[in-house]
């Protein structure tokens, strides 16, 4: 019996050893200086090129020890405030996207925030691509959390639990406040500018060539009338644009521009985008205006400038609208550049050449004159904004 009580004994205190020494290596941590909790592990996310079925494909021992190229997806969305890093036993590379991005040296630590990550690439998730060594023990890939000096250490269980932030848009709330803000300011239109409202939101008043230049709208373009549709037009237009950049699509060049990161912020946005796009319109009225003068067109200026109006305030409500729906109905959809700027060529480019149609019809002047006219005032404009912008 004693015998027995002995090896049970010499069992318990072995596993409480190996236990302590476990533990004691989970509270150390990863990464420099071990200053990092791991988040997760990606040393069974890895994938590698097959070439026989032209695609991505588990990374298996067995079959790919010889592979020099490692690769697997980071979720940045669902990691905000994390950090991801990265080790690797020889000199590597490190690529995001196909791009290469950094240089590994061997034996130490890279520690990349997934906020600005996210911030740069402006995408739910990226495409690592570790490459280096043959083999996957030469490569490790973490995302971690940095240890706080006044925090006790935690434990970390063996059942892989971990507390991740909540994912949320902060545009969500500001869509449904904008769709409102958009429905009382046509509403308010609708109700007190109800003839001006019928003639700008008509399809057959837009398609017919001949305006009437005697109407109080396109006699006095700057009026108080024709002012508040403007501003109109520019809410619609600003509230499409902070929709684009909600869909991980940078509108401007910069993406210090939008980068909202709380409800304020984007009503912020909103109000400057607005402000910006009132200026550009009225700013193109009198670039009409001083054109018109040196082509001789000042008859047909005000019915250019009212066309322009119309069919935008056209284009821009349908598209935020088809596009607000699109939005709430798939939410899983993957938006791309293409898709969202192929309708919008398409309609400058008609409406340049309606506009051709109605001024030649309005004015007897040569056609080297007239092309010349519009190409200043809208393919010009519509170049250098596809330059700067998407």
């Amino acid at each position: 019996m004693a015998f027995f009580r002995s090896i049970a004994l010499s069992t318990f205190v072995a596993a409480l050893f190996v236990t302590a020494v476990f533990a004691q290596s989970r509270t150390e941590g990863i990464g420099p200086a071990n200053q990092y909790y791991p988040v997760h592990d990606f040393h069974d996310d890895f994938q590698v090129y097959d070439e026989a079925t032209k695609a991505y494909v588990p990374y298996i021992v067995e079959q790919h020890a010889d592979q020099t190229a490692l690769s697997t997806y980071l979720d940045l969305e669902s990691n905000r405030h994390y950090n991801l890093l990265i080790s690797t036993k020889q000199d590597g590379y490190l690529f995001i996207n196909a791009s290469l991005k950094r240089k590994l040296r061997a034996g130490e630590w890279s520690v990349f925030s997934i906020d600005s990550l996210y911030r740069v690439y402006r995408q739910p998730e990226v495409f690592l691509t570790l490459y280096g060594a043959p083999g996957l023990n030469d490569k490790r890939l973490f995302i971690g959390y940095p240890k706080s000096a006044t925090q006790k250490l935690v434990v970390l269980r063996d059942d892989n639990l971990s507390v991740r932030p909540r994912t949320f848009s902060v545009y969500n709330n500001f869509f449904g406040l904008g769709l409102l803000f958009l429905l009382a300011s046509h509403a308010f239109l609708f109700s007190f500018y109800h003839r001006a409202f019928l003639r700008f939101y008509s399809l057959r008043d837009l398609l017919s060539l001949r305006a009437q230049e005697e109407s109080f709208l396109i006699n006095r373009p700057l009026s108080s009338t024709n002012v508040l549709f403007i501003l109109n037009l520019s809410f619609v237009v600003a509230y499409l644009i902070v929709f684009v950049q909600s869909r991980n699509l940078d509108v401007f060049v910069s993406r210090r521009l939008l980068g909202a990161q709380n409800l304020g912020a984007v009503l912020g946005e909103f109000i400057v985008l607005s402000g910006l796009a009132f200026i550009v319109l009225m700013g193109k009225y009198i670039a009409l205006e001083v054109l018109g003068g040196l082509y001789k067109l000042q008859s047909i200026i005000n019915i250019h400038f009212f066309k322009v109006l119309q069919s935008s305030m056209l284009f821009f409500t349908t598209l935020t609208l088809l596009l607000v729906v699109i939005a709430y109905n798939t939410a899983s959809m993957t938006w791309s550049e293409s898709a969202l700027l192929l309708p919008v060529l398409v309609f400058y480019l008609m409406r340049l050449a309606f506009l051709y149609i109605v001024i030649r019809s309005q004015e007897p002047i040569k056609n080297l004159y007239l092309f010349s006219y519009l190409c200043i005032v809208e393919l010009i404009p519509l170049i250098i904004g596809l330059r700067f912008a998407l």
